[in-house]
């Protein structure tokens, strides 16, 4: 039997969450893969995406049938607006009758709005991330991750990470030989390298409310390459190091150590856009060598400090 996949859209829906899936489902059936594309909106209407360029539907949610994949797009505006009942009970019913459920990007807070990720861990772009974890304290957010499948419920980063859902599905469906070939007829990666934070800019850890660790935590950013060992950071701020461990625990959810690397492997990306070497960049952020800062990268956004230069270096004039 054919995998039907019922997407669910809306008025101010990401064009490419649903163009970017589509993509990969139709280019596996060129390759023998069985998937039937299928589009809905709550009341049936077409809708308009994010983009001013419309998008015809095949109907209305209640009318959708024999569904294997429900798919939940996202939009700009749905982590930051109430999501509407209507779109909240289409949405639980679409993944009601469906054999497994997959949101892309923001369509994850539409997933939690219906309490679909209770209790499972999930994603979203990294920008929304947080906001997520606040809104909906039930679902385990995990901020740096591509895509994360929990049970029959998957959920992918932000926009482009909805095709890296879709290989996947594709792989678990037809296996990794089909799967690459659509990733290579795409010139897209099959795995990518590396988390969500390759991706996000510097400094994602929120600024502290209690004044004397905002000043410590100021001080970091503005020289990483200083002393901030735990003795020095409270000696610093007139406490004892244990009390400022508990601040950072209780502010921060980190210990100082792991937020001074935080730190450190920021300023370092900063640097690698601009084309410093690897083993400058670790003697300018204060971790002495350049395995030592190959190490942290590799712990903190899943890629060597060269692999991400090449990825985002900035294109030199001329």
């Amino acid at each position: 039997m054919p995998n039907r996949v019922t997407a669910l859209v809306f008025d101010g829906m990401k064009m490419l969450d649903l163009a970017g899936p589509f993509e990969v489902f139709a280019e596996a059936a060129k390759f023998g893969a069985r998937y039937e594309l299928d589009v809905r909106s709550a009341d049936g209407r077409p809708v308009r995406s994010s983009t001013g360029i419309p998008v015809p539907v095949d109907g209305p949610v209640s009318a959708a049938t024999e569904v294997g994949t429900a798919l939940i797009v996202g939009g700009d505006a749905v982590p930051t607006t109430p999501v509407s009942p209507l779109l909240i009970a289409a949405a639980a019913a679409l993944s009601g009758q469906a054999d497994r459920t997959a949101s892309i990007c923001t369509g994850a807070f539409i997933l939690a709005a219906a309490g679909l990720l209770d209790g499972r861990r999930a994603t979203t772009h990294w920008q929304h991330a947080r906001l997520l974890a606040a809104a909906y304290p039930r679902v385990r957010v995990e901020p740096d991750a591509i895509y994360v499948q929990d049970g029959t419920i998957f959920t992918s980063a932000g926009v482009s990470a909805g095709i890296d859902l879709a290989l996947a599905l594709v792989e678990r469906d037809h296996g990794e030989e089909l799967a690459r070939s659509v990733a290579q007829s795409l010139v897209v990666f099959l795995q990518r390298p590396g988390g969500q934070s390759q991706f996000s800019p510097s400094l994602a850890l929120p600024r502290p409310g209690v004044p004397v660790l905002r000043q410590i935590t100021d001080a970091v950013v503005a020289d990483p390459a200083a002393d901030h060992s735990v003795t020095a950071m409270a000696t610093r701020a007139h406490v004892s190091p244990r009390h400022l461990s508990r601040l950072f625990r209780t502010e921060l959810g980190s210990t100082p150590a792991k937020y001074v690397e935080s730190v450190r492997v920021d300023a370092a990306m900063r640097l690698l856009h601009l084309g410093e070497s690897v083993t400058a960049c670790a003697q300018r952020v204060g971790v002495g060598s350049p395995e030592t800062l190959r190490r942290m990268f590799l712990a903190r956004i899943g890629v060597s400090p060269r692999a991400y230069q090449q990825r985002f270096r900035a294109a030199r004039p001329g």
